[in-house]
């Protein structure tokens, strides 16, 4: 079964899991201090209205309930099962729930795949034995969740203890038990209402996916905040994005470990590059989610996101009572990407017919004028929507919102606005008390007290993904690369065969047949030693360039043998590749590799000897189109090379394009059996110089347990053919 399919029949179990008519505490004690006693006491406490037992076999009273020996004793049925016994105890408990008929578990216990070894293997049993019983847990090693519409409190957390969140719009799920305590009681301070709280712990059954895809279908919420620190199945996890998505629910995520795991494993430049959190960076672009580095980012966005939604587009139209202020926002706005286009000439004639000392542009500033006439704010501001019909809206009125006179004004500004123009995001920059920042964002309107906070924030809210990309289809058979690095020339011919267009060659396997090569090939050439062992050949000394020559050729082959030989006398050496000279052009790196959690990746950047340094990459998952291929080489800092800088020729971004395509359907024909494909460089020319050209290549295929791999069609000796589907 694959993953979207198990994702969505789970979701209707789910909802017994996390919103159960009925609960029986597991291990409940008499003290509400300790974790049994903790979810009786909350339950009780703050008002759970459906059935609720005590299992304790030791006493007969918990907490004034009556306690039953075991699950099954209860005699009626029991949707959400909470488990606060040891470790020790746990599989007895499990059974004793399978056989009551027990739909949800939750288990606070550790001693699992936290410790390692033993517990890895328990964990498994354990999560093996209620899929196969159908039965939904959380955890182990969790503080388990909270539904606060239902006054659901499956959890031993102290933070409720201290004060409750207030029900709300807002779902929030986090992989850590101590993040999510900490978010809880953020919430509270803050003043942000929660829908579910949810940790998942170690993930025996429930991942943080499902709970992500649950809250995308619950009715009762609007926004997602997530805290992952990693992902066992990207497929399940982008899955349930994709729902949130397509609900058109905000998902705001602080995804931590900015490391690159599987580099190591790897000898290209695309790994280290496109490492793990590059590719949840892409994923999450992917799929609209903004993500936050900071607490405060995190409630900010999800907040706003709340109260306001997301706009349409990046449009935004600015309104001031400060030219000085004005001028900060636009420079904030464009500085973050955002359209801030100008008014018609025709709606500024009218602006300063109402004003003439105005800027009626964009940012549209009015001035002190509003203190004569109050009407002009209203009007300008409609003026301004009803010409340009920006996406967001947003005010600064400067310490006006503190004056009792202008509040009445203020608040039927919102109130006119949102009802004139109710699919646009309104904010407004000015000071305000709680209460009538309150009263503004029930309307929908978001307050700040620094504009330039409120710019950063509408701009991150209109950060819309990508449209849908759908996966093409492979324009060629399966194919099964061998395991380890390929020769070069292999790498090359196999690259050609698949659409890429790479530099005219010669394989070599002494000096003479490097002098006639050169020869054939004629023109300036490079030499380059042939090792699979060397992944890297000009730090073996295994490059020389610029050669002139059947003679020049000739004793630089023999150098440049002797020269590796020395640095790596390990290095297992099949002669050496005679390769034409490119001039002109631009380098860059190309390359897809097999991420361990979400499949192909692909890759773009500036290339060279320094593309690890100056890191200027743009990184998608699989699938992508043209369209695609083609906005990631528009994100590059380098873009502004390619379109053609100093008078330089604008290089041929079809070719380009071209190029990204084949790599991505050579990961998709390759599958699991391609570790990494990588082009560094790869020379990004224009049309009449010819054209990209991949200049050096590398594939290294990965070893698939206990499968026959065939033989490819690729060049494997030094007599095999040495220019398949080459061209520039």
């Amino acid at each position: 079964m694959n993953a979207s399919n198990t994702l969505d029949q789970g979701l209707a179990s789910l909802s017994a899991l996390f919103d159960p008519q009925s609960i029986a505490v597991v291990g409940a004690s008499a003290n509400p201090q300790k974790i049994g006693g903790i979810p009786v006491d909350y339950l009780r406490r703050f008002g759970y209205e459906g059935r609720l037992y005590a299992v304790n076999p030791t006493t007969d009273q918990v907490q004034g309930l009556p306690a039953h020996a075991s699950l099954r004793a209860i005699g009626a049925p029991v949707d959400l099962a909470i488990l606060a016994v040891p470790a020790a105890r746990v599989e007895e408990a499990v059974e004793d729930a399978i056989a009551a008929g027990v739909r949800g578990l939750v288990l606070f216990s550790s001693g699992y795949a936290e410790i390692g070894g033993d517990g890895v293997a328990a964990q498994q049993r354990l999560g093996q034995r209620v899929r196969e019983a159908g039965i939904r847990l959380i955890g182990p090693n969790c503080l388990g969740f909270m539904n606060l519409r239902t006054q659901v409190y499956a959890t031993f957390s102290p933070a409720p203890g201290v004060g409750r969140v207030a029900p709300g719009r807002i779902g929030l799920v986090s992989q850590s038990g101590a993040f999510g305590a900490y978010a809880y009681a953020m919430a509270r301070e803050r003043g942000v209402g929660l829908s579910l709280w949810a940790t998942t712990g170690n993930e025996a059954d429930v991942q943080f996916a499902d709970c992500l895809a649950w809250l995308a279908r619950d009715p009762g919420t609007d926004v997602i905040m997530g805290y992952m620190e990693g992902c066992r199945d990207g497929e399940r996890l982008r899955e349930a994005l994709a729902l949130a998505q397509a609900a058109g629910k905000p998902v705001v995520m602080v995804k931590v470990g900015q490391t690159a795991l599987g580099a190591e494993a790897a000898a290209s430049h695309t790994a280290a590059l496109a490492g793990d959190d590059a590719v949840y960076e892409a994923v999450m672009r992917r799929h609209g989610v903004m993500r936050a580095h900071t607490l405060t980012e995190f409630f900010d966005l999800a907040h706003s996101a709340a109260v306001a939604g997301r706009p349409r587009d990046r449009s935004l139209g600015l309104f001031t009572l400060s030219g000085g202020v004005g001028a900060l926002m636009a420079d904030a706005a464009d500085a973050l990407g955002l359209d801030v286009r100008p008014l018609s000439l025709q709606a500024q004639a009218t602006l300063r017919e109402w004003v003439p000392f105005a800027a009626p542009r964009n940012p549209v500033d009015i001035t002190g004028q509003v203190t004569n006439d109050l009407s002009l704010m209203e009007r300008s501001a409609r003026l301004m929507l009803q010409d340009q019909g920006f996406a967001s809206w947003m005010g600064f009125l400067a310490a006006a919102g503190a004056s009792e006179a202008f509040w009445p004004v203020l608040r039927s500004l919102v109130a006119s606005l949102r009802e004139a123009f109710p699919d646009t995001l309104l904010a407004i920059s000015t000071l305000l008390p709680a209460a009538r920042r309150a009263e503004l964002e029930a309307m929908r309107c978001l307050v700040f007290a620094d504009p330039s906070d409120g710019v950063c924030t509408i701009a991150r809210l209109a950060a819309q993904s990508p449209r849908t990309v759908t996966q093409p289809p492979a324009r060629g058979a399966a194919l099964r690369l061998p395991p380890g690095a390929m020769s070069e020339p292999a790498a090359l011919a196999l690259l050609a065969e698949c659409g890429v267009p790479v530099v005219p060659h010669r394989w070599a396997r002494d000096a003479a047949e490097a002098a006639d090569a050169a020869l054939t090939l004629g023109g300036a050439v490079a030499l380059k030693v042939v090792s699979a062992d060397l992944p890297h050949k000009t730090e073996a000394g295994g490059v020389m360039l610029g050669l002139q020559g059947a003679d020049d050729v000739r004793q630089a082959y023999r150098d440049l043998q002797a020269r590796v030989a020395q640095r790596r006398p390990d290095a297992k050496r099949e002669g050496a590749l005679v390769a034409r000279m490119v001039q002109g052009g631009t380098e860059f790196i190309a390359g897809v590799r097999q991420d361990p959690v979400f499949g192909p990746v692909l890759l773009v950047g500036l290339g060279g000897i320094h593309a690890e340094v100056l890191r200027d990459v743009a990184v998608r998952v699989l699938p992508v189109d043209r369209a695609e291929a083609l906005a990631m080489v528009r994100e590059l800092r380098a873009f502004a090379v390619l379109d053609g800088a100093r008078g330089r020729p604008p290089a041929d971004l079809d070719s380009l394009v071209d190029t990204l395509c084949a790599l991505a359907d050579l990961a998709l024909r390759a599958g699991d059996s391609l570790e990494s494909a990588e082009i560094n460089p790869l020379i990004a020319r224009s049309r009449t110089e010819g054209g990209c050209v991949a200049v050096d290549a590398l594939v290294v295929g990965r070893a698939l347990a206990g499968e026959a791999l065939p033989e490819l069609p690729y060049p494997s000796a030094p007599d095999a053919p040495q220019t398949r589907g080459a061209r520039v």
